[in-house]
């Protein structure tokens, strides 16, 4: 009776961060294959459905943020259909093991790259449009 709760709690938990621009998607590609047990390539079908709406609801904010760069748009969109749909044909011609470890590593990857960052100073444009 309550199989929907916890993949409620998930994609609830994920969402929020994605909201904040953690990667949530990443999580939830993570829950999706450990916790539910779904396969490399359903969990990265559902994760693009799931990150439309979610890319969509935090939209409206970051505009009224002045966070969106009005020029990168277009071709940000472009190239990212161009290899969202280059990267889903070659999975689909990779084993399913070979997947979740080439995502693992990318993961790993990731985490290092976020725990051993050294942060820049914000120069006075990013302050201003932040501080709005």
């Amino acid at each position: 009776m309550t199989s929907w709760l916890i993949p409620l709690l998930a994609g609830t938990a994920t969402g929020i961060l994605s909201a904040f621009g953690i990667g949530g998607g990443s999580l939830l590609l993570i829950y999706l294959t450990a916790f539910a047990a779904l396969d490399q390539h359903q969990a990265q079908g559902i994760n693009l459905l799931y990150f439309l709406p979610a890319a969509a609801a935090a939209l409206p904010s970051h505009q009224k943020n002045g966070l969106l760069e009005k020029q990168a748009i277009l071709p940000a969109v472009l190239a990212g259909l161009a290899a969202a749909g280059l990267a889903a044909w070659v999975s689909n011609g990779l084993d399913t093991g070979l997947l979740r470890k080439l995502f693992g590593l990318f993961l790993l990857y990731v985490g290092l790259t976020q725990l051993l960052r050294r942060d820049k100073p914000a120069d006075d444009s990013v302050k201003k449009r932040t501080t709005r």
